[in-house]
This record gives structure tokens, C-alpha cells and sequence, in this order.
């Protein structure tokens, strides 16, 4: 029997929502949102300008499930869910543990800016567990820097073809 039924919620939730690992990067790419958007979505090329894939499995659509094969970790597979898809604007892709115990959430937004996209993707890592399984995760730093620079020079690459 819990004495003090209403602690825990508002003990335990404000501390829940500050236990997070955020990471991520931006750039301005001078090609049209089409172009990004057609690049972000096309799960067989990603070898061809992101230099920390494997392979994606899957098709990169709304509420799909895909799994990405990373070289920061080889020997695994991580699935994720597309779950949500607005075309040419942003895209997230979503992964975790019921309960949320833990939880990743990967966000693509794309930004008409001056004539040019301002790309920005972001990564949170958020539950009760991620003090364990942080410690798994790799710095995103240096990897989110060669996605945008990626993603950059691929897309104004086909934007001049």
C-alpha cells in the first residue's frame, strides 16, 4: 500500500523529462526542399553520402518500420518507426521500450531559408533507463556533423546536374 498515493507523479515525472541525451546538427543547403526531402527518403542510396551507414532496410515512409545497420555499432541492427511525415518539411523517426523506459526520437527538419533549405536533424534519447543504456550510445556529435555535411554536398551535387 503506497502512503502517500499522489508523491510519485509529481516526484518521479519532473525527474523522468530531465534524464536525456540531445544531440544534433544543422547546415544551409542551397537546393530545393524536393531535392533533401527525395535524398532523406531514399533508404537503398544512403551509402551513397552518409558515411556512417551500412544499409537501411525498409522502406522510408510514414508509419513504417525500417532498420538502420550503423558503423558506429556493426553488430546490431537498430528499428525504428517513421512516425510522422510531412513531405519536404520534417520527418521522425522513433524507437524505444514500452513504457517508455527508454526512448529515442531521430527529427529531420527541413526550412525554406533565402533560397536555399536550412536542414537541421536532432536526436533525444529520453526514459528511466537511460543512465544504463546511455553509457552504450556513442557521442552523435562528429557523426550528426558528417550526415549534415552529407546530405549538403550530395544535394547541391544533384541540384547543379
Amino acid at each position: 500500500c503506497n502512503i502517500f498515493p499522489f508523491t510519485t507523479p509529481y516526484l518521479v515525472a519532473p525527474f523522468l523529462e530531465t534524464i536525456m541525451l540531445d544531440y544534433s546538427a544543422s547546415t544551409t543547403i542551397n537546393a530545393s526542399p524536393e531535392t533533401i526531402w527525395q535524398i532523406l527518403t531514399d533508404a537503398p542510396h544512403y551509402t551513397d553520402w552518409e558515411p556512417t551507414v551500412i544499409r537501411i532496410e525498409g522502406t522510408i515512409a510514414p508509419g513504417e518500420k525500417i532498420k538502420v545497420f550503423s558503423k558506429l555499432s556493426p553488430d546490431r541492427a537498430f528499428p525504428v518507426t517513421v512516425s510522422e511525415f510531412v513531405p519536404g518539411q520534417k520527418m521522425v523517426w522513433s524507437s524505444g521500450m514500452p513504457l517508455g523506459l527508454f526512448k529515442g526520437v531521430r527529427t529531420f527538419t527541413l526550412t525554406p531559408q533565402n533560397g536555399a533549405v536550412h536542414v537541421k536533424i536532432r536526436e533525444v534519447f529520453s526514459g528511466i533507463l537511460l543512465p544504463l543504456i546511455g553509457r552504450t550510445i556513442p557521442d552523435m556529435t562528429e557523426p550528426f556533423q558528417q550526415f549534415v555535411q552529407g546530405l549538403k554536398q550530395h544535394a547541391e551535387a544533384q541540384e547543379q546536374q
